[in-house]
């Protein structure tokens, strides 16, 4: 059910059944009336103008092509035979006539009708006496002199009394046939005014016809219309031509100079416009059928049929036009046909007719003056075929006008079943604000609180949108916002509007948006807040950030603090995630509590948290951060049954300006990492400007350097010897140790740049560098170091999983095979257990070159004991923590003791690294200890002290350690095996898994 505006009452049932009535008659009874009567009259009543007494009149001719006098034609003329009609064939040459009147056509009151409409002149003389009776030229004007004036379409001869011998010169133009007609006065009379009523009657209708289609077209903005209006109006000229009154124009003579000029024009004209007519009334249906070309060809020759009617004579413009249109006629019937075929269209049908007729009839016209037919000249012309064809076009016109017609009356239903169903709300707006009409769909939108015709728009929805509606017909005319409603039933509903002015009303739509609002503020939570715990996610809480570090160049202060909870992991590894999901829910809880408006958290890993905190000064931060911890410790978790202790660790920074997210986020990190190795608090605080900030500043500046891709400037090498405990004197070995200078020649901590060339991913350039380097000052050294029996070098984990760099060093090696026997490179036990099969092929490898591996760190990871007998290294290197103190640490004593032991079973050498003191190295040697690092016997030296060292002992300044090395016994068993290894050559190869970088 629709409600619009109301409509006017009803007219009770008389008044509506006598307009009925009334309606009836007009529309239907008196168009049958006036039919069944023409019927009638046609059947039945007299003729207005009835059929005269006319009959044609014998006469001898001759064509002569020269100029001649009466008398010189009489002779020639008697010598012909007498004939009723003549055809010129279009010869223009002057034909004189001999007519012999018998008594009755000489009687008082008749005359001799001349009838041809193609003759231009004509003078006549006493064929006894060759007495002129009169002359008359159309090319000097409408009037004759003597007997002679024009008639219809022709001339006549009027006298009181005619002679027996009639003797006349006429000229023609055009298929011009020559006859003449004996009539009474009174005939010839009525025959005039049946002429002047045709030709009024048949310019009147096709006129009026033509400027009814002319406004129609202008109205409907209908081109075709404008076409046919002008088809009409030659149409109507060709008319005229035919029927011998082309001579006026709506009463008014034509000059004679242009009479033939136009005549020419009018056939090209109508020629033309009759094919583009055809074109554009049927130019779907023609490219539907594919003849659209051969109509374009024709349509192409139109061009020089309009050059050939203003520039040939009528004589040669005649023939020229007879095969254009018969050729054209050809194409249009065919593709008429295939049209009529194709298409059963009620509108094509009646414009095919219209145009078949005028067609047909012009090329019968053409047939017939050009073959001299003579049957239906008479009655089937251009005249004829401007009646039927106007006729029947008006049909056309009339069938597409009840067309059109029910097409509005079909879209306005679907518009009303459309408007009645659609399932957006459609309305109406007066500008008052006024309901004047709303559809089913926005009464259920809005609900009963809509009344058209009562309801205003502020009555519902807020008055701000009306605002918004009135201002619809500004820069953009249509309006488009979203508003909402507070419904009776106590529902809030969103909507989308869109409106646009439509005169003096406004005309809208408005659909529903409630879920598609609420789906997509749920998107949005999710989007930017974890799922699990509520709080943001790395999204939105880098978002937030973001946000921070505007407001931070404005002024604000800005704190970021980073928490990762303690171990916590093992309540996922031995509870399950249920039971861990559980408490990092509450955790998120305790840890919002402190926090202000301002303040946000983010889960950005598993068990990480960042905490964001606008407009907060560095101490009230520090403030809420022990705040939180405090609250994480206060009290266990519950899960269930179970309670779980959990604590954190804090890095809180207060960020400065022109720092990055991502910088702002690794800073927090690393003093969370501090936190957690070094504090029992388990906060670190970074102040701007402290020195942990600026180491970290400085670490990420290098980041930056490198990952940018930039030369590795101010790398350089040191060596930190590493001493025989039991020939000291006979061997030279040490470590490579990777050092590096700034732009400013201050040395870089080794660890910052590790963790740069990790965190930049260049590790591998920077091992391939340290390789290349310690192979290539071998190779330059080598005479020089006769003593030396391995230089161990460390490689980065992140290299031992790149193969490219892998395949590199052993490149590299292979090029340095003179003195590649002397490295040995350090893994990692965690990287080496990694991946056992990959360490196993790359120990393989190295060794095929003559290189040696050493354990690194041995006894620092899960150590499995089961392990080395598939990884068939050289050497133990134990791990420093084991050694640092290791005499007030029994146990440690106990460990060192197990893995020299280990290591003499399974044939490798051990190197104990972090050695400080006498003590330790005392120890170290009673253990049985092959090898000590550390700086109870050296501090890394620069390459040109290794060079000028004779033996590892050279470098122990300590007099007492000295005297105690040079005190052991020799180990005699062995002085003449490899000192490294207890067999001569390695085999295969091996594949990197992770290890540490190459630093001391």
């Amino acid at each position: 059910m629709t409600s619009g505006p109301s409509s006017p009452a009803a007219p009770s049932g008389a008044t509506a059944r006598i307009e009925h009535g009334l309606q009836f008659l007009a529309a239907y009874l008196v168009p049958v009336l006036a039919a069944l009567l023409s019927v009638w009259a046609l059947w039945s009543w007299p003729d207005e103008y009835p059929v005269g007494d006319g009959r044609p009149l014998a006469f001898t001719a001759m064509a002569v092509d020269t100029p001649r006098s009466p008398a010189e034609v009489l002779d020639g003329l008697a010598r012909h035979t007498p004939r009723t009609e003549w055809d010129t064939h279009l010869s223009e040459h002057p034909l004189w006539v001999s007519l012999r009147l018998a008594p009755p056509d000489r009687a008082p009151g008749r005359v001799i009708d001349f009838p041809s409409r193609h003759a231009t002149a004509m003078r006549c003389w006493d064929g006894d006496g060759l007495q002129p009776l009169g002359q008359i030229d159309r090319s000097a004007g409408p009037g004759g002199d003597g007997a002679l004036r024009p008639s219809r379409t022709g001339f006549v001869l009027t006298m009181p009394q005619l002679p027996a011998h009639v003797l006349c010169e006429a000229r023609f133009t055009g298929p011009a046939r020559f006859s003449a007609i004996g009539r009474s006065t009174a005939d010839l009379a009525v025959l005039e005014r049946q002429f002047h009523r045709d030709a009024g009657w048949l310019d009147g209708g096709l006129l009026l016809l033509a400027l009814f289609t002319l406004v129609a077209g202008i109205i409907n903005r209908e081109r075709n219309y404008l076409i046919f209006a002008a088809w009409l109006v030659i149409n109507q000229r060709m008319a005229a031509l035919s029927g011998g009154w082309d001579y006026q124009w709506l009463g008014y003579l034509v000059p004679a100079d242009w009479l033939t000029p136009l005549r020419q024009m009018t056939v090209a004209l109508y020629s033309t416009v009759t094919v583009v007519l055809f074109r554009f009334l049927f130019g779907t249906d023609l490219e539907r059928t594919g003849t659209l070309a051969w109509v374009r060809g024709v349509l192409w020759a139109c061009l020089p049929v309009l050059v050939g009617g203003l520039v040939l004579p009528f004589a040669l413009f005649l023939p020229f036009i007879w095969v254009a249109t018969a050729l054209g006629v050809c194409v249009l019937g065919y593709a008429l046909a295939v049209i009529l075929v194709r298409t059963r269209s009620p509108v094509a049908m009646w414009y095919a007719a219209s145009m078949a007729i005028a067609l047909g009839a012009s090329l019968y016209e053409v047939i017939a003056a050009a073959l001299g037919l003579k049957g239906l000249i008479g009655a089937v012309n251009s005249m004829t075929a401007a009646l039927a064809s106007s006729l029947l076009a008006s049909l056309a016109i009339a069938e597409q006008f009840r067309q059109e017609h029910l097409q509005r009356l079909a879209l306005q239903a679907e518009l009303q079943h459309t408007f009645d169903f659609l399932p957006i709300g459609l309305f109406t707006l007066d500008t008052q604000g006024q309901f004047i009409s709303a559809n089913p769909a926005a009464h259920a939108l809005v609900g009963p609180g809509l009344d058209v015709g009562r309801t205003r728009w502020d009555n519902l929805f807020p008055a701000h949108d009306w605002a918004q509606l009135q201002h619809g017909d500004g820069a953009e005319p249509c309006v488009e916002f979203e508003t909402s409603l507070a419904r009776e039933d106590g529902m809030t509903r969103r909507f989308l509007v869109r409106a646009a002015r439509a005169g003096d009303k406004i005309e809208g739509t408005l659909q529903d948006i409630t879920d598609k609002v609420r789906a997509h503020e749920h998107l949005q939570f999710l989007a930017d807040h974890d799922p699990l715990t509520k709080v943001m996610n790395r999204r939105g809480v880098e978002a937030c950030l973001s946000r921070g570090l505007q407001r931070l160049r404005r002024g604000k202060p800005l704190a970021v603090a980073y928490l990762d909870l303690d171990r916590f992991k093992l309540i996922n590894d031995l509870y399950g995630h249920v039971a861990g999901d559980a408490v990092l829910q509450q955790v998120c809880e305790r840890a919002q509590e402190p926090l202000s408006p301002h303040m946000y958290l983010g889960r950005i890993g598993g068990d990480e948290f960042l905490l964001v905190m606008l407009d907060t000064p560095l101490h009230r931060a520090e403030t809420v951060c022990r705040d939180v911890l405090l609250r994480l410790m206060h009290e266990p978790f519950t899960v269930g049954d179970r309670a779980f202790q959990v604590r954190g660790s804090i890095g809180l920074i207060e960020v400065s300006p022109g720092a990055s997210p991502k910088d702002v986020v690794a800073t927090a990190d690393r003093a969370c990492r501090e936190a957690k190795r070094a504090h029992a608090s388990g906060l670190v605080v970074y102040e701007h400007g402290s020195r942990a900030f600026r180491d970290h500043e400085a670490e990420m500046q290098l980041v930056e350097r490198l990952a940018a891709g930039q030369n590795i400037e101010g790398l350089f090498l040191e060596m930190q010897p590493i001493v025989s405990l039991r020939h000291p004197h006979q061997s030279l070995n040490f470590e490579v140790l990777l050092r590096m200078h700034d732009e400013h020649g201050s040395r870089v901590p080794t660890e910052r740049l590790i963790r740069a060339g990790e965190n930049a991913g260049r590790m591998s350039v920077i091992d391939r560098w340290v390789v290349e380097s310690t192979l290539r000052w071998l190779t330059e050294h080598e005479a020089r170091l006769p003593q030396n029996q391995f230089v161990c070098l460390n490689l980065s984990g992140a290299s031992l999983n790149d193969e490219r760099f892998i395949e590199d060093m052993y490149d590299t090696l292979e090029r340095h095979r003179g003195v590649a026997h002397r490295l040995c490179f350090e893994v990692t036990e965690s990287v080496a257990l990694n991946d056992i099969a990959n360490t196993r092929r790359f120990i393989d490898r190295v060794r095929s070159h003559g290189a040696k591996v050493a354990l690194d760190d041995f006894g620092a990871g899960y150590t499995s004991f089961s392990y080395l007998k598939d990884l068939p290294a050289d050497i133990l290197k134990i791990d420093g923590s084991f050694i640092v103190n290791m005499n007030r640490h029994p146990a440690n004593v106990a460990i060192v003791e197990a893995i020299v032991s280990l290591a003499q079973n399974l044939g490798m050498k051990t190197i104990a690294e972090w050695a400080e003191d006498f003590e330790t190295v005392e120890t170290l040697a009673e253990i049985g200890v092959d090898f000590v690092q550390g700086y109870a016997l050296s501090r890394p030296v620069a390459a040109q002290q290794i060079l000028a060292a004779q033996s590892g002992a050279d470098f122990i300044a300590d007099a007492r350690l000295g005297d105690y090395l040079n005190s052991l016994p020799p180990d005699d068993d062995l002085a003449n095996v490899d000192w490294v290894l207890g067999h001569p050559e390695p085999d295969t190869t091996r594949q990197p898994g992770q290890s540490r970088s190459m630093s001391g």
